[in-house]
Parts: C-alpha cells; sequence; structure tokens
C-alpha cells in the first residue's frame, strides 16, 4: 500500500511540475518580502535522486537560494534514503533524515511520507513543485513577527566546529538542530528513475546534530572528509518538541 501511495503522490508532484509557470522559464522573483528586520522562513525538502518527481523540487529550491539574499530564508535538502532499494543509491541519503520526515508525518497527521515534500517553519506541508502555495507561504512566513531569536558563533576545531549560540534560556520544550550544509553537488545518476541524469542540487545537508539548548552552551559538530569553509555553511534553529513549530533561526558563514 505504501508503495501505491507513493506513486500517486509522486504522480501528482510530477503534474503539477509540468504545469507550474516555474518550469515555463519565468523569471520574475518568488520571494517578494524584503524587510529582514521582521519574520523567517525554513524551507526543509525531503528528497532523493532516486525520486524522478523530485528533480523540479531540487530546481525550486536552487531558485529560492539565488533570491535569498538579504532575506532570513534558511533552505535545508534532507536527502531520504527509503528509495535507496529502488535501484540508485542516493549518495547524500541517511536514515537519520527519513527519521525526521517520518517525525513530521506525526506532527502534522500525515498517514505516510512521501517525496518531494516540502515544510514551511515546521507546520505547513507542500508537495515539493507547488510552486504557488509554497512561495505564498515563505512569504506569509517572511512578514510575520519571531517569537525569539537565535544568534551563532561558530569557530574551527580539531574535531569539528565548536558552536555556541543565545539565547541561553529559550523558551521550554525546545530543542536546538544544527544543520551543516554543503552549498552545492552534482551527481551523474547511472540506475534506477533518473537513469543518464546529471543532477543538481543545493543546500544538502551532511550533519544533523540535535541538541537540548537548556542542558548544554556549547555544541560540537562533527565536519566530513572534503568539508571546506569556502562550500559549506551552518545553519541551526529552535523547534518545538510538542508540534514541531520552528520559532527562531538564523545562521553562520564559516569562512
Amino acid at each position: 500500500m505504501k508503495a501505491i501511495f507513493f506513486s500517486a503522490v509522486l504522480s501528482l508532484s510530477a503534474l503539477f511540475a509540468s504545469c507550474n509557470p516555474l518550469y515555463s522559464n519565468t523569471s520574475g522573483p518568488l520571494v517578494h518580502s524584503t524587510d529582514s528586520s521582521k519574520g523567517f522562513a525554513v524551507v526543509e525538502l525531503f528528497t532523493s535522486e532516486g525520486c524522478s518527481s523530485c528533480p523540479p523540487a531540487d530546481e525550486l529550491l536552487a531558485k529560492l537560494e539565488q533570491e535569498s539574499n538579504g532575506k532570513q530564508l534558511y533552505l535545508l535538502a534532507f536527502h531520504v534514503d527509503y528509495w535507496d532499494h529502488q535501484g540508485w543509491k542516493d549518495s547524500f541519503s541517511q536514515h537519520i533524515f527519513s527519521e525526521r520526515q517520518e517525525e513530521y508525518a506525526g506532527w502534522l497527521n500525515l498517514n505516510t511520507v512521501y517525496t518531494p515534500q516540502i515544510v514551511v517553519n515546521g507546520r505547513s506541508q507542500y508537495v515539493g513543485s507547488d510552486v504557488a502555495n509554497i512561495t505564498y507561504a515563505i512569504n506569509q512566513a517572511l512578514d510575520a513577527v519571531p517569537q525569539e531569536t537565535l544568534h551563532l558563533k561558530a569557530t574551527p576545531a580539531a574535531s569539528g566546529l565548536s558552536v555556541s549560540w543565545a539565547p541561553l534560556s529559550p523558551q521550554k520544550n525546545t530543542r536546538l538542530l544544527l544543520a551543516l550544509v554543503q552549498k552545492n553537488a552534482q551527481s551523474n545518476v547511472r540506475a534506477g528513475e533518473n537513469a543518464g541524469r546529471k543532477l543538481s542540487h543545493v543546500q544538502i545537508v551532511k550533519q544533523l546534530t540535535t541538541v537540548d539548548p537548556k542542558r548544554a552552551s556549547i555544541a560540537m559538530v562533527p565536519t566530513p572528509a572534503g568539508f571546506n569553509t569556502q562550500d559549506w555553511e551552518l545553519i541551526g534553529f529552535l523547534q518545538r518538541n510538542s508540534d514541531g513549530k520552528i520559532i527562531a533561526a538564523a545562521k553562520t558563514k564559516l569562512d
């Protein structure tokens, strides 16, 4: 039943992608809010190189990334691993990202998980190529007044990045998530639904560290092989444990 449901959702996703003006060479901006002193938007894309409906959502994330300068727009691509048995193993996939998506299924009262899926600020979710509703949600979030603020500082250390944050006493029942992000990458897919395609990715989460901000004031984020300060960034956000709502976010450059 899960495979049948996946097929139905993915077909719907492809339909959105084929008829949406973004994929008809529309050049206008998607993000309209310009007041960076107001709100923020954390956009989480759950995707996979094994999913033929995911490239349009990856393209949407890339377009949003191009428009993110001067805005508190934080983009995260989580490559899930449940497509890895369909003929192609996504080299960016991790099971922890599939578990995160399953947690959203509980918070958002969904019967199952699917790709591509985009979640905005932890409280609204969309098929990853539903450009109109996704950009509406982002612009609404950017115009909202945040409940909390977050400041991050990352210092290179021998075993990774030493990360500190403020405030030291955020709201109760929250967790701090620290995402180490590779800004760009490409893959030549040789099998599966995207066989023969060269796929481009942005904002790839390679490491996700969760800490209790009330029990610690500093965290060590491991850095993988190939890490450098120019091509990576660190994004952090405070998320409520009860309903998944993200109440604050920030990022820090590493160079």
